[in-house]
């Protein structure tokens, strides 16, 4: 018997690809291995779920019974890939060895930790997973202090979130301006004086050192020497691709696991996508990179080799008080913001020298041009 197309990862990246699959090979064994409940969900509703009167339950939008029954597959739950065989060609788990034929990494991404000092230092959640968000809802019932670790995008969802339910929420970044890594300044204070109109407070600049306290009632000392009251600390600071299993079986990686435009590692049968892969040095942890991904990666495995093209992907913040896209300059472009300001949004065109438009970031009003700026984008991969 044939050893299963085995992908390790049941979120967009695992599940898409696996629907891509099933169009190009119908009857062909495949096996979807999952550290979760393999539940089906959209992780980044996770931080706009809030407002939504969204619980843990609602946003899994179909049973890990359905994902089996639709994808013609077996589903392994609740089971960790330990160890990867690449000789055997086989996965090391608790429930045993898995051979495959094929291997595909969907592994995803961990919250960045803060490292932080004091004694509640433990007590600080992430919300990265639909599990994490159940229980983050849990402590947050009846909570109305929030501080908030983090003022990128990941934050800045949060902040918008837990602000609009109602909550006093402190942000708290080294950064002079949220979402420093993709707007320039003058955009990035646009969208702050738009969360502080609805309450959230900012500390910029500065740290969380230590966490001291007890359930419901923290202090969170800052490295400026201020110090925040809070019921409930929140991380979002980043996130670091899992790398640890294809680091231990001796696949290349680096900033994530590296793959080429095939979205092959260094081992000819094992691939990666999603947030744990590096394509052509960059990683990229959204929808649209994913989407694209899978839809090359199906075909290669079925046969017919296919290189991933990332076209210009602009993303939208979910911040409604706020809208915000951005499709940030590459890395390394050389050029300049020309920012145009109005009573109603934020403008931003990074051009290059010889004036061709390299990326923008749109707020407010100004989000309605989205669709004329995006085909003038360079593709981020052609």
């Amino acid at each position: 018997m044939t050893a299963p197309i085995t992908l390790v990862g049941s979120g967009l990246a695992g599940y898409n690809l696996a629907r891509e699959l099933r169009k190009l090979l119908p009857d062909a064994p495949l096996r979807v291995v999952t550290a979760d409940a393999g539940d089906f969900y959209s992780k980044p509703m996770l931080s706009n779920a809030l407002t939504a009167n969204k619980t843990a339950a609602q946003l899994a939008m179909k049973p890990v019974a359905k994902m089996v029954e639709e994808l013609k597959a077996e589903v392994l739950s609740h089971t960790r890939v330990t160890a990867i065989d690449r000789t055997a060609k086989v996965l090391h788990t608790a429930a045993g060895e898995l051979p495959y034929s094929k291997l595909v990494l969907a592994l995803g991404a961990d919250q960045l930790q803060p490292g932080l000092a004091g004694s509640a230092a433990a007590a600080v959640v992430s919300v990265n997973d639909l599990a994490e968000y159940a229980h983050f809802r849990e402590l947050l019932e009846g909570k109305q202090r929030i501080v908030l670790l983090g003022a990128g995008l990941i934050g800045c969802e949060f902040a918008n979130d837990l602000a609009a339910s109602g909550r006093q929420v402190d942000v708290v970044d080294l950064a002079n301006w949220p979402l420093s890594r993709l707007l320039p300044e003058t955009a990035g204070q646009y969208l702050h004086d738009k969360l502080a109109g609805l309450g959230v407070r900012f500390h910029l600049g500065t740290s969380v050192q230590a966490v001291e306290g007890e359930a419901g009632a923290y202090r969170v000392s800052l490295a400026n020497g201020k110090a925040l009251e809070a019921e409930l600390v929140l991380s979002a600071i980043g996130l670091r691709p899992r790398l640890q299993l294809a680091s231990a079986a001796g696949l290349a990686v680096n900033r994530g696991i590296v793959v080429n435009r095939l979205l092959q590692t260094s081992d000819p049968d094992i691939y990666a996508l999603g947030d744990c892969a590096e394509v052509d040095g960059q990683v990229l942890p959204f929808v649209l990179p994913i989407m694209q991904a899978a839809r090359a990666l199906a075909p290669t495995l079925a046969g017919t080799p296919t290189p991933v093209v990332y076209p210009a992907m602009p993303v939208v913040v979910k911040t409604p008080v706020c809208p915000t896209v951005v499709a940030p300059p590459a890395m390394g472009s050389v050029g300049a913001w020309q920012v145009e300001r109005s009573e109603t949004g934020i403008k931003a065109l990074f051009k290059g020298e010889q004036d061709q438009l390299l990326g923008f970031a749109l707020l407010g009003a100004a989000t309605s041009e989205r669709q004329a700026l995006a085909p003038q984008l360079p593709a981020v991969l052609a």
